[in-house]
C-alpha cells in the first residue's frame, strides 16, 4: 500500500480531523486577537442578570487561552487515531464537528446582527468571524467524511 493511498481511502477520517483541529487553532487565534473575552464576559453577565439560572462563567484571558490551546492539543493528539479509523473516535468526531459548525454559524449570525445580546454590540465583525468560514468548511468536510466512511464500512461488512 502506498503512503499517499491512505489519504484517499473513503473510510479515513485523518485529514478531515486534522483540518478541523487546525481550523480550530486559527479560530482561537482570531478570537484572541479580536477581544473575544470582552464580548463573552459581557454577554454572560447580561444573560446572568436576566436569568438567574444561567451559569455565570467569567473567564480571564490566560485561563481561557490556556484551556482552549490544551483542548485543541488533546484533539490534535487524537489525529493518529483518526488516520487509523478508530471506532471510539467516531462519536467524538461527530460532537466536535457539530459543535464547531454551530460555533461558526453563531459567529456569522452575531456578525450579521452586530451583537450577541441587545446591550453587547460589536465594533466591526464578531471575534472569530475571519476564521469562521474555515470552521464551517472543515466541520462540513469532517461530517461528510464520517457519513461516507459509515457507508463504505457498512458495504465492506
Amino acid at each position: 500500500m502506498k503512503v499517499g493511498h491512505r489519504f484517499e481511502q473513503p473510510g479515513n477520517l485523518g485529514l478531515a480531523w486534522l483540518l478541523l483541529c487546525v481550523s480550530f487553532a486559527a479560530n482561537i487565534l482570531d478570537d484572541a486577537l479580536n477581544d473575544f473575552l470582552g464580548y463573552y464576559n459581557a454577554t454572560v453577565l447580561t444573560l446572568y442578570g436576566h436569568f438567574s439560572w444561567f451559569p455565570r462563567i467569567d473567564l480571564s484571558f490566560r485561563e481561557w487561552l490556556v484551556g482552549a490551546i490544551v483542548f485543541d492539543a488533546v484533539l490534535l493528539l487524537l489525529t493518529p487515531s483518526a488516520y487509523r479509523n478508530s471506532p471510539f473516535l467516531r462519536p467524538i468526531a461527530y460532537i466536535f464537528s457539530t459543535f464547531m459548525l454551530l460555533n461558526a454559524l453563531g459567529i456569522i449570525l452575531a456578525s450579521l446582527l452586530g451583537r450577541t445580546v441587545p446591550s453587547v454590540h460589536f465594533t466591526g465583525r464578531a471575534p472569530g468571524f475571519y476564521s469562521s468560514s474555515l470552521l464551517v468548511a472543515a466541520s462540513v468536510h469532517l461530517l461528510w467524511r464520517l457519513r461516507s466512511s459509515r457507508e463504505a464500512n457498512s458495504r465492506a461488512i
